[in-house]
């Protein structure tokens, strides 16, 4: 038995509308997309998350480099992309260093994604990819379906 799909308002639905309340000029844009890359490894978020818990809010990388199961000089190379982000600052202390979170860079970062009216939930959640194709039968639907002997 088929199920029939809702119609969705295509004025409801902004497709192609911007990520950001407004549209970022290329700086902005690069700047962003060097913290997300950043933040695009499961290691750096989990120090992050280290760095923001720890006491004071600030650690030495002698003592992030156990909870994350890496050796000192990965951990470093981890806190160095970080650091070259803007998400956490860096202070030589004799032989070690100390990391501290920048204050406020995770605020601007979530402000610069913000919908113009965040109070209202996104319609739709589809990609570029779901609208490519002309055709109304999916490529999972065409494989259920019988093929026809001629």
């Amino acid at each position: 038995m088929r199920t029939p799909l809702p119609v969705i308002d295509a004025d409801a639905v902004a497709c192609c509308s911007p990520v950001t309340g407004g549209v970022l000029d290329t700086d902005q844009a690069h700047q962003l997309a060097r913290v997300f890359k950043a933040l695009g490894d499961p290691t750096r978020v989990l120090l992050l998350s280290l760095i923001a818990a720890h006491d004071g809010g600030e650690a030495c990388v002698c003592e992030l480099t156990d909870p994350v199961g890496l050796s000192q000089p990965t951990v470093s190379h981890h806190l160095k992309q970080l650091v070259d982000a803007g998400l956490i600052s860096r202070e030589q202390r004799g032989k070690w260093a100390y990391y501290r979170m920048v204050e406020g860079m995770l605020a601007s970062m979530a402000d610069a994604l913000r919908a113009p009216n965040s109070a209202q939930p996104v319609a739709s959640t589809t990609s570029a990819r779901d609208h490519s194709s002309t055709s109304p039968v999916s490529p999972t639907t065409a494989a259920r379906r019988p093929s026809r002997k001629t």
